[in-house]
């Protein structure tokens, strides 16, 4: 099934801000998260769509190439193995294009199979091993403190055995004596343009411009063995869904003494049951009653910190936003706090005693018909309508 525009996904135009983008991620992440849609698989999977969106259109390198190319340009391996154009632009990546006929294609029409002078050569040298990439879901909590993770990693480690060379400890690795150590043979051909070289992988090496005699039992004389390996991530504080942490060679073992690759780890936080965040800044709404709105109050407030005590001002009106500054979450640029913004919710009760009834009858007598200056205000401008 053909992939749907990332904007789309997300519910935004083309050209929306990047606090657009990051506004509507949020809200869909926490409609299709997995812990509050347990019983339904669909909405797992629209959890990770939106995510993969984000993840390109959060990104201003990415988003260029998806705005010209589209999901073209993240063909072929892209993202976790650290190039984020994957195979160079979609149908225009090692050398496709032309109606999806490869250029070394056209050169087989005319040059009888010798395209590029490159082309055929084989890599015998050393070669970096491959990235990888995993998904860790931490708290919120653990994203506003940061927190130090244990992960497990299914990779491609080098042989202790026989040191990565894949012959059996005490035997030789030979030079292939078929193509004297390079890699590859040089084919001349007659052609009606002339003499034509044709440069070919070595068919008895493979390529590797060694002959292993006597591979070694542990690896089979890759090299390489399948291991799994338990690392510890340290997460920083601050960090938010989407955020992508690169451990430096903690990826799988390189081939011929090619270094390591690099593990990339993409974080995505849990909703929590009280806070909502937006970027450095946490929200929470706190229920009052009437008196406590009326006459002002100090109250117990939830933070990242523990409970701290709030001073709510006499007269305070319903949804009045109230700031607690430095509660908030670390930026990861500068590990300044944000603050916490408490929304004040007046509850107005349902069910009275006769002693409230009463209370609130005598507080009626005694302030009559005044009301206050906004509602004056109110009543002025719709007092025309019922003329």
């Amino acid at each position: 099934m053909d992939k749907r525009d990332y904007y789309d996904v997300l519910g935004v135009a083309k050209g929306a801000t990047a606090d657009e983008i990051k506004k509507a991620y949020r809200k869909l992440a926490r409609q299709y998260h997995p812990d509050v849609n347990k019983d339904n698989p669909a909405a797992a999977e629209k959890f990770k769509e939106c995510s993969e969106a984000y993840s390109v259109l959060s990104d201003e390198q990415k988003r260029a190439a998806y705005d010209q190319y589209g999901h073209a340009a993240f063909q072929n391996g892209g993202g976790a193995q650290g190039n984020p154009f994957g195979g160079g632009f979609g149908g225009f990546g090692g050398g496709q294009g032309f109606g999806g006929q490869g250029m070394d294609d056209i050169f087989d029409m005319f040059f009888g199979g010798q395209g590029r002078s490159n082309r055929g050569r084989a890599d015998n040298g050393p070669r970096p091993g491959a990235d990888l990439r995993m998904d860790l879901e931490i708290k919120f909590e653990e994203a506003a403190f940061g927190c130090e993770k244990e992960v497990n990693l299914n990779r491609e480690e080098e042989c202790d055995v026989c040191h990565g060379k894949g012959a059996e400890p005490g035997t030789s690795v030979d030079t292939c004596s078929e193509c004297h150590g390079t890699g590859e043979v040089r084919v001349t051909q007659n052609t009606m343009f002339g003499q034509m070289v044709n440069v070919r992988p070595c068919t008895r090496c493979h390529g590797t411009g060694k002959i292993i005699k006597t591979p070694c039992k542990a690896c089979r004389g890759t090299g390489r063995v399948k291991r799994n390996k338990t690392l510890k991530v340290k997460i920083p504080a601050g960090v938010d869904s989407g955020s992508r942490l690169r451990v430096a060679g903690e990826g799988e073992a390189g081939i011929r003494g090619g270094g390591k690759g690099d593990l990339y780890v993409y974080l995505y936080v849990k909703p929590h049951k009280f806070f909502e965040r937006d970027g450095t800044t946490i929200h929470c709404e706190i229920p009052i009653n009437i008196v406590q709105a009326s006459l002002g109050a100090e109250i117990k407030v939830p933070t990242l910190d523990g409970q701290v005590i709030m001073k709510v001002p006499a007269g305070t009106q319903p949804g009045k936003i109230l700031r607690l500054k430095g509660k908030g979450v670390a930026s990861l640029r500068n590990g300044v706090r944000g603050d916490q913004l408490v929304r004040v919710k007046v509850v107005i009760p349902t069910k009275l005693s006769d002693k409230q009834k009463e209370a609130l009858e005598k507080f009626s007598d005694v302030g009559g018909d005044d009301i206050n200056p906004e509602e004056k205000s109110f009543l002025k401008k719709i007092s025309g309508l019922f003329k």
